[in-house]
Parts: structure tokens; C-alpha cells; sequence
């Protein structure tokens, strides 16, 4: 199991249990991901740790002064 942490700009676009979905970006050493459609964004993740799932389950939701979090978790072989 794979935890991963995107960026969500507003509240209330996903809630805790909800299946997910991402699209992955590519950086020339960084790739990133977003969670369909356009819901929340990853942080740059290094080559060598490059995700392989692309269906995941929100497990959480925090909110700060910087934005709201979800925190969600993919099945990798």
C-alpha cells in the first residue's frame, strides 16, 4: 500500500472513502500527479519513486492555514 498527499484548493471537491483516480505529468526530472478531474495535485516526485497505480481510495482530509490536504492510498504490486 501507497500513501500519497495532494494539494486540494478547495473544500468539499473530495471526501474520506472516495475511489480516485490520477493522471500523471511529467517533469524532465520530477513526475507529478492530479487527481481526476483537476480535484487536487501531487508534489514533484522523484523518478526513481514513480507511482505505477492510477486507482486509489481517500483515507483523509486535513485542513490548514496553507489549503486542505487529501491523503489518499493505492494498491502497488
Amino acid at each position: 500500500m501507497r500513501s500519497m498527499v495532494f494539494k486540494m484548493e478547495r473544500p468539499g471537491l473530495l471526501h474520506e472513502g472516495d475511489p480516485v483516480t490520477v493522471t500523471e505529468g511529467v517533469l524532465p526530472s520530477n513526475y507529478y500527479y492530479t487527481i481526476d478531474p483537476s480535484l487536487a495535485m501531487s508534489g514533484n516526485i522523484p523518478i526513481r519513486e514513480r507511482m505505477m497505480a492510477r486507482k486509489g481510495t481517500v483515507v483523509s482530509i486535513e485542513s490548514n492555514a496553507r489549503g486542505f490536504y487529501v491523503t489518499a492510498e493505492f494498491e502497488e504490486d
